[in-house]
């Protein structure tokens, strides 16, 4: 090993000058060799120097009593050598030679195996015993490739790192003696990159190929494959062995599409959603590495668009094609695909693959109509429902994926409606037409003709389709469309004076009143069903009383469409 002529600041030494006691023994035991006291040994040893290697190492050289002449630690740089190839003293050469890193050891050479007789010029004397307070920092061999230990593996593996793959993961780099000089932890981000393609340093280009989405590994390089002679300039001295223990998060290529998996479809499944439609579903969304950033179920509401027609990003855009109500499926979408290199700059770091567990609600079209399926009918049915026809039913509803909404049967009476009167949701009144008493029914009614995007506060969803089941349970035929009375049998053609009991030549509300009640009561006449039959005659009266005094005289009083026509309204 060569000495500095450099001169030395003062530094404590490491070791008590020996007793002179000792100092003889040694003496004596040093004639032909070294003799070395190791005083720390690593518990780990993955790797024992050898004639050949490249080493590292700091030292405190003294004589034996104590006098320092020289050390590394004074120069502040490691000494950096080859082992076995008489670039050392024989003495040091010797004593490096299976040592481990970050092993201490007091290595005493005789002076045949350090400068002999002849001594170095003014600083060591000839024939000197040396003393030299060696600590092993680093070692490698110019035949050294990347070394990888895994030691976390993941359950699953569907990918592994290829060369043009895009990366992003965490690490802590250190020196082989464990010196931390760099850690994405500490910058609390992710590196990112490219790999294979000169992004990296070589070693790590070629120590993160084949790692899966969650692996953990120690990747070890010579500096060849790191940052060779001169380091990085600051934290990485030159001629060290990098070691890099990471974590992948992430993986993607610029190729890629979405990825489909995990698809539960149900039994039934009678159409798949296409662009256009509007789609209402939950979704757990995460990072590749199962790092959560949002979801719908916390909200407690589904997430509401439309497909196909950039609404949400390009991925869920085409993951949500082709699915069934009731589908689950996880949709994997590349970050060209979704939040692309910025993220959103908070939950969503950029270049991030975006990972959504997605459950279909429900869909529909603006175009589509109440789908009726009928369940059930009875043999005869000879007479059907049509507008303005009273009828009674039963009927469950429901949201498409099953959530109950509503049921007749818990009240155990019917609801009643007059068919064409606004009185239900329009998909209701498609349902209920053309319909036989005793005939059962499945309506599919899409939120246009149902309660809208705004739904029902606590019971209907905004944008729900609904689901019914429906039984037909009793009808009453309705008046012709514009009537809310009809005569059963002709008129009279006194029905002026008919209707004026007091024979004063108006016709008082009262009057008015009494008599239609009674032809109805009598089956002459019928009032439109479903209606309070107080407010229809109410009307009848005003149509009548066209100066809107209060009464009707008989020049005011004559039939709605032909005075000469029988059946018809006042």
């Amino acid at each position: 090993m060569g000495v500095s002529a450099h001169t030395y600041r003062p530094y404590p030494l490491l070791m008590p000058p020996p007793e002179s006691s000792r100092l003889l023994k040694m003496i004596g035991c040093m004639q032909d060799d070294i003799l070395i006291e190791k005083t720390f040994v690593p518990e780990q040893c993955a790797r024992a120097v050898q004639v050949g290697d490249y080493v590292r190492y700091h030292y405190i050289g003294t004589f034996p009593d104590g006098k320092k002449f020289d050390s590394s630690y004074d120069r502040g740089t490691t000494y950096n050598v080859f082992v076995g190839k008489k670039q050392l003293i024989e003495g040091m050469d010797k004593a490096l030679v299976g040592m481990c890193v970050n092993e201490r050891s007091l290595v005493k050479i005789p002076p045949q195996l350090a400068y002999g007789k002849q001594g170095y010029g003014t600083i060591i004397p000839p024939d000197a015993i040396l003393h030299f307070d060696v600590l092993l920092l680093d070692v490698w061999n110019p035949d050294d490739g990347v070394q990888t230990n895994t030691y976390h593996t993941p359950p699953v593996c569907s990918r592994k790192v290829e060369v043009s793959d895009f990366v992003r993961y965490h690490y802590n780099g250190t020196l082989l003696d464990g010196t931390l000089f760099d850690s994405s932890h500490t910058r609390m981000r992710t590196y990112d990159t490219y790999v294979g393609i000169g992004w990296l340093i070589a070693g790590m280009d070629q120590g993160l190929l084949g790692m899966c989405v969650g692996e953990r590994r120690i990747i070890t390089m010579p500096p060849s494959l790191g940052y060779g002679e001169n380091g990085d300039g600051s934290d990485i001295p030159g001629q060290a062995s990098l070691v890099f223990d990471v974590v992948l998060l992430d993986l993607h290529n610029p190729r890629d599409g979405i990825t489909v998996t995990n698809q539960q479809v149900p039994e039934s499944c009678t159409r798949t959603s296409v662009a256009g439609d509007f789609v209402r579903y939950h979704y757990n969304g995460s990072l590749l590495d199962g790092t959560f950033f949002d979801s719908s179920y916390s909200r407690n509401r589904t997430y509401d668009t439309y497909v196909g027609q950039g609404y949400v990003i390009a991925g869920m855009d085409e993951g949500l094609i082709g699915v069934c109500v009731g589908e689950k499926r996880t949709i994997t979408i590349p970050p060209h695909l979704a939040y692309g290199e910025e993220g959103t700059g908070s939950k969503i770091p950029g270049s991030a693959v975006l990972v959504f567990d997605v459950h279909i609600i429900d869909f529909h079209n603006p175009a589509d109509s109440t789908v009726v399926t009928v369940t059930s009918k009875p043999e005869e049915c000879d007479v059907h429902t049509k507008k303005g026809d009273f009828v009674k039913y039963h009927y469950n509803a429901s949201l498409m994926d099953g959530t109950p909404i509503d049921s007749t049967y818990n009240y155990g009476k019917t609801y009643n409606i007059v068919l064409g009167a606004n009185q239900v949701v329009p998909g209701m009144e498609d349902g209920l037409m053309d319909m036989c008493v005793g005939e059962k029914r499945h309506l599919v009614i899409p939120p246009h003709l149902g309660y809208g995007e705004r739904g029902v506060t606590g019971e209907v969803p905004g944008s729900a389709v609904l689901v019914f089941d429906i039984e037909l349970v009793e009808m009453e035929e309705g008046l012709p469309e514009g009537y809310m009375f009809i005569w059963n049998e002709d008129v009279s053609p006194d029905l002026f004076a008919e209707m004026d009991k007091n024979e004063d030549k108006v016709v008082e509300p009262s009057e008015f009143t009494d008599y239609i009640l009674q032809q109805v009561n009598d089956g002459k006449g019928r009032l439109a069903p479903g209606f309070d039959p107080y407010r229809i005659i109410d009307n009848m009266f005003s149509n009548q009383d066209r100066d809107g005094d209060g009464k009707i005289t008989e020049a005011e009083f004559k039939l709605k469409a032909d005075e000469s026509a029988a059946h018809d309204e006042l």
